[in-house]
C-alpha cells in the first residue's frame, strides 16, 4: 500500500461520522426533493404547512436511505418513483414520531436535532396537529400510486408504526403495559419502538423493487437486527454525548428513569451485545451475495457513530 493510500485509510477510519454521512448523502439528497414535492398537500394552511416543513427539516435520512439501499441489493433501482414515495413515507412516519416523542405528555422534551422541538416552536396543540398531518401524508403517498403493490407498502407501514409496532413499543417504554423485567421486557421496547419501523424501510424498499420471499426475508431480518443494535447504541450515547454532537438533550433516559441496556447490562456488556446484533445483521445478507455489500458497510459505521 502506498503512504498515500494508507493515508487515505487512517483517514476513513478515524471519521467514521465522514464515512456515514457520505454513504447516506446521495439518498438524503434524493428523498429532500421528493419531500419537496410530496410533503404538503394543496389546500394545507400555511401555518401547518410551514409546521411540517420545520419538522421535517435535518436529520441523516437513515431510514429512507434504508429502503433505498435495500431496493438496490435486491436489483432494484432508487430512482423508481414507487421506491421513492416508499422512502418519502417512511420517513414521514418516523418524523411524525419524533414530534409526538417530545410532547410534554410524552418524553417532554426541548430540542431535537439541534433546535427547539414542535411544541416549543408551534405550541403543544399545533406540534400535535403537525404529527397527525405527517402520519397521514404517508399513507396518501403511497395511495397516490394507485397500484396493488402501493397497498402492500401501506400495510407493511401500518404494521410497524401501529399498534403491534412502534406506538406498542412506545406505550411500553412509558410503563403503560406490562412487560416482562430485564433484558426481555427491553428486547419489546426496542423491537417495537425502533427496530419495527427499521425493519418496515428495509422490506418496503425491497417490496417496491419486486423482491421474492427469500430476499425479503434476508433484508428484514438484516434490519430488524440493525434496529436493535442501533437503540441499543443510541442507549449508550444518550449516557456519553453532548447536546452538540446529538442534536437532543442527553441523559433523558437515566434522568426519567427509563429501562436501558446501559442500566440493565453496564457499557461494556451493552456494545458487545451492539457488535453481536450488528453481526447478526450482516449474517442476514448471505442471501444476497455481493449486493448486500453496502447495506453491511451500513452496519457497521452505525456502530461507530457518534450522534
Amino acid at each position: 500500500m502506498s503512504p498515500k493510500a494508507a493515508e487515505n485509510t487512517t483517514r476513513a477510519a478515524d471519521s467514521p461520522g465522514e464515512a456515514l454521512a457520505a454513504l447516506l448523502a446521495p439518498c438524503a439528497k434524493r428523498v429532500e426533493a421528493d419531500l419537496e414535492r410530496w410533503l404538503v398537500p394543496a389546500g394545507a394552511p400555511d401555518a401547518l404547512a410551514d409546521g411540517m416543513r420545520y419538522c421535517m427539516a435535518g436529520g441523516k435520512r437513515l431510514r429512507p436511505a434504508i429502503t433505498m439501499l435495500s431496493a438496490r441489493a435486491i436489483g432494484g433501482s432508487a430512482e423508481e418513483e414507487l421506491v421513492r414515495r416508499a422512502a418519502a413515507a417512511v420517513e414521514m412516519v418516523h418524523v411524525y414520531s419524533l414530534v409526538h416523542d417530545d410532547l410534554p405528555a410524552m418524553d417532554d422534551d426541548a430540542l431535537r436535532r439541534g433546535r427547539p422541538t414542535a411544541h416549543v416552536q408551534f405550541g403543544e396543540a399545533m406540534a400535535i396537529l403537525i404529527g397527525d398531518a405527517l402520519l397521514t401524508r404517508a399513507f396518501g403517498v403511497l395511495a397516490e400510486d394507485a397500484s396493488a403493490v402501493s397497498a402492500r407498502l401501506a400495510a407493511e407501514l401500518a404494521r410497524a408504526a401501529g399498534a403491534e409496532g412502534m406506538v406498542a413499543g412506545q406505550a411500553a417504554d412509558m410503563d403503560l403495559c406490562t412487560l416482562p423485567a430485564g433484558l426481555e421486557g427491553l428486547r419489546y421496547i426496542h423491537l417495537h419502538k425502533t427496530a419495527a419501523m427499521i425493519r418496515a424501510a428495509a422490506r418496503m424498499g425491497a417490496l417496491a423493487a419486486g423482491a421474492k420471499d427469500e430476499a425479503l426475508q434476508a433484508v428484514g431480518e438484516y434490519a430488524e437486527n440493525l434496529g436493535l443494535a442501533f437503540q441499543l447504541f443510541d442507549d449508550l450515547l444518550d449516557a456519553t454525548g453532548t447536546a452538540r454532537q446529538l442534536g437532543k438533550t442527553p441523559g433523558k433516559d437515566a434522568e426519567t428513569g427509563k429501562r436501558t441496556h446501559l442500566a440493565v447490562l453496564g457499557a461494556g456488556e451493552a456494545r458487545r451485545l451492539g457488535e453481536k446484533l450488528t453481526a447478526a445483521a450482516r449474517d442476514a445478507l448471505r442471501p444476497l451475495g455481493p449486493a448486500g455489500e453496502t447495506l453491511k458497510e451500513l452496519a457497521n459505521l452505525l456502530t461507530q457513530r457518534t450522534h
